[in-house]
């Protein structure tokens, strides 16, 4: 059964990362991964919240914060130093099938993905802590980690159950942080946040 999965994984990894291209994608993907490429959305999204709920607003930001130390130390520290995965590009047996399209192989081990792990995470807090101030478009969130762990199979830095991995861990933390925050401070309507007891 998990010689099967691997199989399975490492099949769905050739297709992404070897014929599933285009220039387009070539060009443009390996600059998703990075998170200076993002920095004028966190910006902007870190100004919209102290500007409109104040002081809530900086209670948010280190909900954020936490959501992200959480995946990234669950992702990193426990499944990959315990699964010990090889990535894709670094990987003997297995490199000689990798399209890599950075300058390096990333490196430590594939499993889980911190990528999915941060950005699923932030997505989901995201989700639950802002649907009620700009409602459908806090699915947004979920797109934008999508195009971003979808670019680690596709530059050859990651396999894909990788992903899914790293997205259930994600899911799970933004969920946790999520409620703990519409407990005590949630957001209801736009510009005007609850008052919670404390």
């Amino acid at each position: 059964m998990l010689e099967q999965l691997k199989e399975w994984d490492q099949w769905l990894f050739m297709k992404i990362n070897g014929e599933w291209t285009n220039s387009f994608f070539d060009s443009v993907l390996p600059f998703t991964r990075d998170s200076s490429f993002w920095a004028p959305l966190y910006l902007f999204l870190l100004l919209f919240i102290i500007i409109n709920f104040k002081g809530k607003g900086w209670w948010w930001i280190l909900l954020f914060i936490c959501t992200v130390s959480l995946t990234d130390i669950i992702s990193s520290r426990v499944f990959k130093n315990g699964f010990e995965r090889l990535r894709p590009c670094s990987d003997p047996h297995f490199m000689m099938h990798v399209r890599l399209l950075v300058n390096h192989c990333s490196g430590g081990y594939s499993f889980t993905s911190s990528h999915a792990a941060n950005h699923f995470g932030i997505a989901t807090f995201f989700y639950l802590t802002m649907r009620h101030v700009i409602g459908r478009w806090a699915f947004i969130g979920f797109f934008w980690a999508a195009i971003i762990c979808y670019a680690q199979v596709y530059v050859g830095v990651h396999y894909p159950l990788d992903i899914l991995g790293g997205t259930i861990i994600g899911i799970c933390f933004g969920l946790f942080t999520g409620m703990i925050f519409n407990k005590r401070f949630g957001f209801t309507n736009f510009g005007k946040p609850n008052n919670p007891t404390i």
